[in-house]
């Protein structure tokens, strides 16, 4: 698995992350053995109506990473001082998002299917969901 940083780019940044890809006449398998945490969770996101949007949080302490397993989305991260933008368009592609990095994903192709994994199981103390707490816990940090 390779880490796409570009150089000059914090350590807390978002990132992409090449996964294995074996492609063959019986079809292609991706392997995500190595996302940089111990995955304690995996959930998907799919069947998402015209204009959803999803996520619109951050976490505490937790990292996640997203992929692309079916169709193309955009998430974009918040640091509280700048912004990225991501594509993602391919099941051999994810990325990985740093606890306390405000994202929310938006942009879904009709046949998107967002996959999630996780370092924690789902607490709710640990979702920071309104912006401007978020920007106030950024700025100390």
């Amino acid at each position: 698995m390779s880490h796409y940083r570009a150089p000059g780019v914090p350590s807390e940044a978002c990132c992409l992350l090449a996964f294995a890809r074996f492609d063959e006449p019986r079809g292609s398998l991706c392997v995500a053995e190595e996302v940089g945490f111990e995955i304690k969770r995996a959930y998907w996101i799919f069947d998402l109506p015209e204009g959803a949007g999803r996520a619109n949080h951050a976490h505490r302490e937790q990292y996640e990473v997203l992929v692309a397993v079916r169709g193309s989305f955009t998430v974009h991260c918040d640091y509280g001082s700048s912004r990225d933008h991501f594509g993602l368009d391919s099941p051999d592609t994810g990325l990985l998002i740093p606890p306390m990095v405000f994202h929310d994903v938006d942009g879904f192709s009709a046949d998107a299917v967002c996959l999630v994994f996780a370092s924690g199981p789902y607490e709710h103390a640990e979702y920071v969901r309104d912006y401007d707490e978020f920007r106030e816990l950024a700025s100390v940090r």
